[in-house]
């Protein structure tokens, strides 16, 4: 009896999901809980597993399409389905020893093994020179389907004698951009091409050519309900709180003195690097239990204050930024944050943090330092009323009792809902992490 594969609830308010990439073909044998199909919402992109082992028998939702949360997308059968490339060889590999024995009766008596040696009445004549074994024939190739090349992308590699099927997408669906194309090239020299080249013998090719080409082309490629729901989050943000920005500058020399001074034994002990944002999380939960406005929202006409803080940590994934959430980060040590932050980091890459990681949040930390950025007015994610901006760590001449001399500084920006949140909390907020920061043993001493 065939059974249903239909969309699970994956979270809440999430109605419609879009069917990702099929990780079985129909007709393919599968175990129990074993991954079927990627499916994404608008948080995250999740693997549906099968809830019986069987045989995938029917495929009824392609890749890219949108489908209802209960609706039906699959279908599985019972028994063991096709073995695809495991057993092909096997059988194949039976025939050549079949075709030892002469008697045609042999065959007929092909699914017991030992009857025909048993029943053998004639002895086979001896060859005058021992036959050459029949060649095995090769395995089939994999079955993963290749990536999807962009028209422009197949274009520029094949003006730079560049197999396209090489180049890493980060497309939709792993689909390869002109972007991944030129990206390629500049990590790997481009190979020798014949065209009308003007540069002097011996010269070093260029690490990518345009096109040599008037055609002007354009892509429309489908934004993925992960991308959809942050440029709406994002915009209704925008239209809604009332954003402000305040900035202020960290003298990083205090924090990267201890990390130099502790690195070896807090990695030997922990198991993990000792980060910048681990001070960062420590600063803003003391920073926001003295200002709870920021860690607090509105709700109508209602403001809602917490006791817990529950800190969005910004990473960038497979898929594109994504905010998994530190739980109750006021009772986490440096090494449990370093930890917890590692494993999200890993995981968002891999596209496998769980909705109940993305959800929730009442304050958001966004490091786009690890990117060289040096300033930036970070967007916050409603419903909360502050997001801390973390910059690139930058040497810079400043003045210390009355010296010129050279420290390392970085730039860091609160942007903050100043519909609940008013000018000197904020600013006194910024001050606050910078006090602990430039002075990272008050927070040992929670001082």
């Amino acid at each position: 009896m065939a059974v249903e594969l239909r969309v699970p609830e994956v979270g809440e308010s999430i109605t419609e999901v879009q069917i990702g990439t099929w990780l079985k073909k129909e007709g393919d044998s599968i175990e129990r809980d074993e991954a079927l199909v990627e499916i994404e919402s608008d948080k995250a992109t999740l693997e549906l597993p099968a809830p019986v082992a069987g045989t995938l028998a029917q495929v009824l939702k392609k890749k890219g399409e949108t489908v209802k949360v209960g609706d039906l997308i699959a279908t599985i059968g019972e028994g063991e389905g096709k073995p695809g490339a495991k057993q092909a060889p096997a059988s194949k590999a039976a025939a050549p020893a079949q075709a030892a024995a002469p008697a045609p009766a042999a065959s007929k008596d092909a699914e017991a093994p030992a009857k025909p040696a048993a029943q053998a009445p004639r002895p086979a004549p001896a060859p005058a020179t021992p036959s050459p074994a029949p060649a095995r024939p090769s395995a089939p190739p994999p079955s993963a389907a290749p990536p999807r090349v962009m028209p422009s992308a197949r274009r520029v590699a094949e003006q730079n004698a560049i197999d396209a099927s090489q180049v890493a997408g980060t497309g939709p669906g792993g689909r390869v951009l002109k972007e991944d194309v030129m990206e390629h090239l500049t990590r790997k020299p481009a190979p020798a091409a014949p065209k009308p080249a003007a540069r002097e013998a011996g010269a070093p090719a260029p690490p990518w050519t345009p096109p040599e080409t008037d055609e002007r082309i354009e892509e429309a490629v489908p934004m993925s309900p992960m991308r959809l729901r942050i440029a709406e989050r994002l915009k209704d943000a925008q239209n809604t709180a009332a954003l402000l920005t305040t900035f202020n500058e960290i003298d990083m020399s205090g924090v990267i003195a201890a990390r130099e001074e502790l690195r070896d034994s807090f990695a030997e002990r922990f198991g993990v690097k000792l980060g910048f944002m681990s001070f960062f999380v420590k600063a803003a939960v003391d920073a926001l239990m003295h200002f709870p406005q920021v860690n607090a929202e509105i709700r109508g006409k209602e403001v809602v204050y917490r006791n817990y803080y529950d800190l969005g940590i910004a990473v960038g994934g497979g898929k594109g930024l994504v905010v998994p959430v530190l739980r109750s980060a006021e009772k986490l040590s440096f090494a449990e944050i370093e930890l917890r932050i590692a494993d999200f980091g890993a995981r968002a890459k891999e596209n496998k943090l769980t909705l109940d990681e993305l959800k929730g949040g009442t304050f958001t930390i966004s490091n786009g330092g690890v990117y060289g950025n040096l300033l930036s007015t970070p967007i916050i994610n409603p419903p909360q009323s502050g997001i801390l901006g973390l910059h690139a760590i930058q040497k810079r001449p400043v003045v210390v009792d009355d010296q010129i001399v050279i420290r390392s500084m970085m730039y860091v920006a609160l942007t903050y809902d100043h519909r609940i949140v008013d000018g000197r909390e904020a600013v006194t907020f910024l001050r606050h992490v910078k006090g602990l920061i430039e002075r990272p043993t008050r927070m040992l001493l929670g001082i």
